[in-house]
């Protein structure tokens, strides 16, 4: 065992893990622990924009933005945080700007802006231009802008540590603290433990629980999961986002980007659909709306291809200048794996798992929850894995790399502060026990089952019964599959023993994350019994404001992989804006 003592500690190299470094990193001593390359990160597949009430290009404010999240987001925002946000939304890309993100500009020189689904002026009247975007690899431009900036400010890096235990103490007044991370080095197979005195979580989604999804292979839902072992609670897991362009049958994404440029969503009838279904901004509709309806045209037999199991996204218009300079990655993608030429052919899209709304449950300056009045001192969460709660139901686009730069900067700031005010924690008297245990079991001769086979079973149930229409008897048949799944995980057999580079180790513990996450997912759903943005209820249609007007907490009782969720609520913070119809 190796032991590293830093004042403070980010879990995660992606946008929010950065953007935290580089605000903790001049006020404390700073570490970043990641098992990708910090470059190699998810935000880096970002595509389309970030938004900001710049008004470069056309009138705008921060109210409507914040007005468009709460909406968008089905009204189970927390509208104290999306109205911080939609106002440090035009600092956080005048901050970018100023460290060197090469944004696409106007003729005069600013910021360019482009629409994207589900921003508006005027509270609804009319789309407006809001994302800010380079091209459509911002997310790329983001990364690579954040990473250099760290390298200025000399935050310490660990690449490839794979962080598998989080450390808490509690006092004699029952309170919680963090005091470190127990983390496996892929290099070597060493374990060392990080001791610190403020923890920032930044390890981003878990959509990896579905087959087709456009998250990467990484996207295991390990620090949620790390959070949810400890008895933490996770907040509103049932509401994951199904991106509409997905290219069909694979998954990757095609950037809403596409749809802000001008891009037609057309059946096999040529129709352009979505004026029956968002008559005022028709394909700028928010997501849930658009993969919703796209479900829908083939569900009634209006898909396209030789199965009439998708849609199709039509540019053709927007001439192959604008295709080449705007959207050039996606422009390559539909030629690369679909051989389709964009400039004279229609794309075939379906939707894809995109975005997990719900996550590790914080406060607005990153403080994460113990339970819905007490935090965790010493710890705190950001980006995708954290739950703030500015998307609600139904992320907008463009608000994620928005949330990673507000809540990423909030939680480094909070997290240096409390560094500086605070004491070193001491650790656990043996703080790898638990995973020593857990290493050696699970490299051990004690089963037969592969680990492939278990996580292709839990992709395919949760893309048959938990996607973007559900039912109670799809979802019990998923839990019931899923709970199956975790029997059978008890019994898997890894081939490799070795200690370098073990991707088998690595991808057999990640599928215990899948897992758990996947049933947090279901039985969330199960107990939601209404639809509210990308939880869509066949069996309860509509949105029940009287009894789900509430984030769902979900906490595991006990420590083994078999143990049960219990569900809790949390109320919804209103400010201004009453929930009424979401009319588009």
């Amino acid at each position: 065992m190796q032991e590293h003592r830093y004042d403070v500690l980010i879990v995660g190299a992606g946008g929010a893990g950065m953007r935290a470094a580089i605000e903790a990193a001049p006020r404390a001593r700073t570490a970043v622990l990641t098992k990708l390359y910090p470059t190699r990160s998810h935000t880096g597949a970002a595509q389309g924009g970030m938004c900001a009430a710049l008004a470069n290009v056309e009138e705008d404010n921060w109210e409507w933005h914040t007005f468009d999240t709460v909406k968008g987001g089905d009204y189970i925002v927390d509208q104290d945080a999306a109205e911080i946000m939609a106002k440090e939304a035009i600092d956080a890309v005048l901050d970018l700007e100023k460290m060197g993100l090469p944004f696409n500009r106007t003729p005069e020189g600013r910021i360019d802006q482009r629409r994207f689904g589900g921003h508006t002026r005027d509270h609804g009247k009319a789309p407006v231009r809001r994302a800010c975007y380079a091209a459509d690899r911002t997310g790329h431009m983001i990364l690579q802008t954040l990473y250099q900036n760290c390298v200025k400010h000399d935050v310490e890096f660990f690449n490839e540590f794979y962080a598998l235990d989080l450390c808490l103490s509690e006092n004699e007044d029952g309170e919680l603290t963090a005091t470190g991370v127990v983390a496996y080095e892929l290099a070597t197979g060493e374990i060392h433990v990080f001791h610190a005195k403020s923890i920032v979580f930044a390890t981003g989604g878990s959509g990896r629980m579905y087959k087709t999804t456009s998250n990467a292979h990484t996207l295991t839902g390990d620090g949620m999961g790390i959070v949810f072992r400890k008895g933490l609670p996770l907040e509103d897991m049932e509401f994951h986002q199904f991106h509409p362009t997905g290219l069909a049958g694979l998954g990757i994404l095609i950037s809403e980007a596409v749809r802000g440029e001008g891009g037609i969503l057309r059946n096999v009838d040529g129709e352009r659909f979505m004026e029956r279904y968002a008559p005022t901004i028709k394909d700028l509709a928010p997501r849930d709306i658009v993969a919703r309806s796209m479900v829908l045209e083939v569900l009634e037999g209006r898909g396209a291809g030789p199965n009439k199991d998708y849609v199709y996204i039509d540019v053709t218009h927007l001439g192959e200048d604008v295709l080449n300079e705007k959207l050039p990655d996606i422009t390559e993608f539909a030629r690369t794996y679909l051989g389709v030429d964009p400039v004279t052919e229609y794309v075939p899209v379906f939707p894809t798992c995109h975005y997990v709304m719900g996550g590790i449950p914080t406060n607005v300056e990153g403080q994460v929850l113990r339970n819905n009045t007490e935090i965790v001192h010493g710890l705190f969460a950001a980006g995708e894995c954290a739950c703030v709660s500015v998307h609600g139901a139904n992320r907008l686009g463009t608000n994620s790399l928005l949330d990673i730069n507000v809540f990423g900067r909030r939680a480094g700031i909070a997290a240096a502060e409390y560094a500086n005010s605070a004491s070193f924690v001491p650790l656990p008297e043996a703080p790898t026990t638990m995973v020593d245990g857990w290493l050696e079991t699970l490299l051990s001769e004690h089963g037969h089952e592969r680990v492939a086979d278990i996580r292709t079973s839990l992709q395919a149930t949760m893309d048959a019964n938990a996607s973007v229409f559900r039912t109670e008897d799809t979802l019990k048949q998923a839990l019931k599959d899923v709970q199956a799944l975790k029997e059978r995980y008890a019994h898997i057999r890894i081939h490799d023993k070795g200690k370098r580079f073990n991707s088998d180790l690595l991808e057999a513990i990640e599928l215990g994350f899948l897992l758990e996450m996947a049933e947090v997912t279901v039985v969330g759903a199960i107990n939601r019994k209404e639809s509210r943005g990308g939880h869509a209820r066949e069996d309860y249609p509509t949105r029940d404001d009287v009894n789900f007007m509430r984030h769902t907490m979900a906490y595991k009782k006990g420590t083994d992989l078999l143990s049960d969720i219990e569900l809790d609520y949390k109320p919804v913070v209103q400010t201004r804006y009453e929930p009424m119809e979401r009319k588009y």
